[in-house]
């Protein structure tokens, strides 16, 4: 697929550049995201830049996942990134980190409601998937305010520094957002019973 930038009221969502990678390292410093995003520890710039130069470009070429650089306006700073990952005909899974000076201000749920409506529109998603182990309230927080449907818990649902954790999972569909979908669906006729 080719990259897609997406903007909205404050912010502009595109894949990573070489320049992001500064932001990416000083980012991935924080021990919050350490605790709950796959990143290696230590975060060295290596890191950062193998991210941003190989994996980012290397997903939207074989449609595998597609990273999108958060900023709050054009030439504004990093505050988040965001990652929507094929898992299947059937299945995107959505994931999500923002830095640390730029929590609890909306941006990561005004930048996930932006990819999920492009996963449905543009991408082919028909189920968008989030999960996050168990106790990550933030990222919780976000996904309700998205509309995400928690489902439950999956037992040993996530690996995370070689150890299965149990996590919540939610899922997201276009008629959710009031967007159509490329297949049908019937839900349980015994869920409204």
């Amino acid at each position: 697929m080719e990259p897609s930038t997406l903007i909205t009221e404050r912010l502009v969502l595109r894949p990573h550049l070489p320049a992001d990678v500064a932001e990416v390292h000083a980012a991935c410093q924080d021990p919050a995201i350490q605790r709950w995003i796959p990143v290696p520890v230590p975060y060295e710039v290596e890191d950062a830049e193998t991210f941003v130069t190989e994996s980012v470009p290397r997903g939207w070429r074989e449609d595998t996942e597609y990273n999108f650089a958060v900023r709050l306006g054009a030439d504004g700073p990093l505050v988040a990134t965001l990652g929507v990952h094929v898992r299947g005909a059937f299945a995107h899974e959505i994931g999500y980190w923002s830095v640390a000076e730029h929590r609890g201000l909306g941006y990561m749920t005004e930048a996930v409601t932006a990819v999920a409506r492009w996963a449905f529109a543009e991408a082919g998603c028909v189920r968008l998937i989030w999960r996050a182990g168990i106790a990550n309230a933030a990222s919780r927080a976000v996904a309700e305010k998205c509309g995400f449907v928690i489902e439950g818990v999956q037992r040993a649902g996530m690996e995370h520094r070689e150890t299965l954790r149990d996590c919540w999972i939610g899922a997201l569909l276009p008629s959710d957002l009031g967007l159509p979908s490329r297949l049908p669906y019937l839900p349980d006729p015994r869920r409204d019973a």
